[in-house]
């Protein structure tokens, strides 16, 4: 087997050149700023407040989240985001949480929260961000 080692020097010159072309490209374009969602963060940050972390590991709030979150898959006239909302379950207790894209969509959530969980054991902190 014949190895062509100026090709492969070549191959590794031009491809090293057409990185740092790249990288040349990146550095030059204007930098976009980061999206402002401090209050989300400031409220997350919050003791009180529950996140996606603390969801509980035993089987009964695990089986709550997982029946909501089959609920809101099932429905495909929910938007992406719908599918996407945080459901946090602690001791039967839901939290919902995330951006949805209608007042109705986010009502639609609720009620399918409560449909398994309970009508007063679901707590609806979804956002309205119409696109």
């Amino acid at each position: 087997m014949k190895i062509a080692y100026g090709s492969i020097v070549r191959t590794f010159l031009c491809s090293g050149l057409l990185v740092g072309s790249l990288a040349f490209a990146r550095a030059q374009e204007p930098a976009t700023p980061a999206p402002d969602n401090s209050k989300v963060n400031q409220r997350d940050q919050s003791p009180n407040e529950p996140t996606a972390d603390q969801q509980k590991e035993n089987p009964a709030d695990r089986a709550i989240s997982q029946q909501i979150r089959q609920a809101l898959m099932d429905d495909k006239s929910l938007s992406t985001y719908a599918h996407n909302v945080k459901i946090i379950t602690q001791n039967g207790l839901v939290t919902l949480k995330g951006p949805v894209q209608s007042e109705a969509e986010k009502k639609l959530i609720d009620r399918k929260a409560m449909a398994v969980a309970g009508r007063d054991k679901v707590t609806n902190e979804l956002s309205v961000v119409p696109q």
